[in-house]
C-alpha cells in the first residue's frame, strides 16, 4: 500500500482516474444527442468538477518528483489509452489501425520526455 501511495506512483494512478471522469464529461454525452445541450453541458460540468479534485493533487504530489513536461506528457498518454478504451467499450467505436499507429507514434514521441 505504500507503494501505491508514493509520489511516483501516486499521480499516476490519480491521473488515470482523473482521465476516466474527463473522457466521460467530454464525450460520454454523445451517447444521449437528442437530450438538450444545456443538460449535456451541466452534466458534462459536474462530471469535470470531479475530474478537477484528481488532476490537482495528482499534479501537485507528481510535481515532487516528476517535471511539469514528465507531468504533461503522462497525462496525455493516459488520455489517450482511456480515450480508446473508453471508445471502443462505451461509445461501441471501432479503433482504426491509422488510430493505432497515430497512438503509438505519439506514445514513442512522449518517451523522448523521459530520457535523461
Amino acid at each position: 500500500m505504500s507503494t501505491l501511495l508514493s509520489p511516483k506512483v501516486l499521480p499516476i494512478v490519480l491521473l488515470v482516474a482523473s482521465n476516466v471522469f474527463m473522457t466521460f464529461a467530454w464525450y460520454g454525452h454523445l451517447k444521449f444527442k437528442t437530450s438538450p445541450l444545456w443538460m449535456a453541458v451541466m452534466a458534462s460540468w459536474c462530471i469535470a468538477f470531479v475530474e478537477y479534485w484528481l488532476a490537482v493533487p495528482a499534479n501537485r504530489i507528481g510535481s515532487q518528483v516528476y517535471s511539469t513536461a514528465e507531468l504533461k506528457t503522462m497525462q496525455e498518454v493516459i488520455t489517450l489509452v482511456v480515450f480508446a478504451v473508453f471508445s471502443v467499450l462505451y461509445l461501441k467505436e471501432a479503433i482504426t489501425w491509422n488510430h493505432l499507429i497515430g497512438f503509438t507514434l505519439i506514445a514513442a514521441g512522449a518517451s523522448f520526455i523521459f530520457r535523461a
